[in-house]
């Protein structure tokens, strides 16, 4: 089993896996308390429309689906704090949005290419170091503002009108999380794709609530599942000739139907 690890790109597969295993569930335990669970995919519709416009001028698809995916969210936090519309309409417009601007952009692209492919499903061949570098250093400070805000994103988390009277920067915590899930979203693409990011950033997470643990160990929980079905889901990809987005949600359902069963016996 261990000659998987005589492969760079495996090498660089894993590690940009496991930095967006831990950052993943620890953005999305925020929205899911918020019931925000669709940004992700908004986002991530939002993102291939950036992937497609880079494709489409030959210049960096991975940059530009980050470019629009932080500008989505901005566009998101402003439709909700001012109030004119639902949260859930907001989210509705943008995941349309994104998911009719690429399909037009494909169309002057002509069609699908294998680049696309792999930001679509995911595809652990094309992590390329550069790839990797920004991950990590992305990783890091997203990691570093969730450790140095933590309690004020528990605070708007839960009650984000008590905490605006209390004199908590409501709008720019929210803001902030969500240009972090974009930048994750965006992140993500070449592991797990833009159609699956979601789905990576929730089922950990509401995994990890089934065994009704506080908030804190419900994170902690939450990042572990998730390294789990990445690495799993990486081993079964490679082994088995398998898509790797696929594979490691696949992975992340399966934990969850265990969590499931074992949460009914308690």
């Amino acid at each position: 089993m261990l000659e998987i690890f005589q492969y760079d790109f495996l090498l660089r597969a894993f590690a940009a896996g496991i930095i967006i295993a831990v950052i993943a569930p620890m953005i999305g335990i925020f929205l899911v308390v918020r019931r925000y669970s669709l940004l992700a995919d908004t986002l991530a519709h939002v993102s291939l429309a950036g992937a497609a416009v880079g494709i489409l001028t030959k210049s960096q698809p991975a940059l530009t689906a980050m470019l629009f995916s932080v500008l989505g969210a901005f566009g998101i936090e402003r439709l909700r704090s001012a109030k004119k519309i639902f949260g859930e309409s907001a989210l509705a417009l943008f995941l349309w949005g994104g998911l009719a601007g690429a399909v037009v952009i494909l169309g002057l692209a002509k069609g699908f290419n294998v680049n696309l492919f792999a930001y679509l499903f995911g595809s652990i061949t094309t992590v390329s170091a550069g790839d990797l570098y920004l991950i990590a250093i992305l990783g890091a400070v997203i990691l570093f503002l969730i450790s140095a805000c933590y309690k004020e994103f528990f605070f708007i988390s839960f009650d984000e009108e008590l905490a605006e009277v209390s004199g908590v920067n409501t709008r720019g915590l929210n803001l902030t999380l969500l240009i972090m899930a974009a930048v994750t979203v965006s992140l993500s693409m070449r592991i797990v794709g833009v159609l699956l990011i979601g789905a990576l950033m929730v089922i950990p997470v509401i995994t990890a609530m089934q065994f009704h643990r506080s908030f804190k160990q419900t994170l902690f929980l939450s990042v572990f599942i998730s390294l789990l079905s990445v690495i799993a889901g990486l081993l079964f990809s490679y082994y088995f000739d398998l898509a790797s987005g696929g594979t490691i949600v696949l992975t992340a359902l399966a934990i969850f139907l265990i969590s499931l069963f074992i949460s009914r016996k308690n």
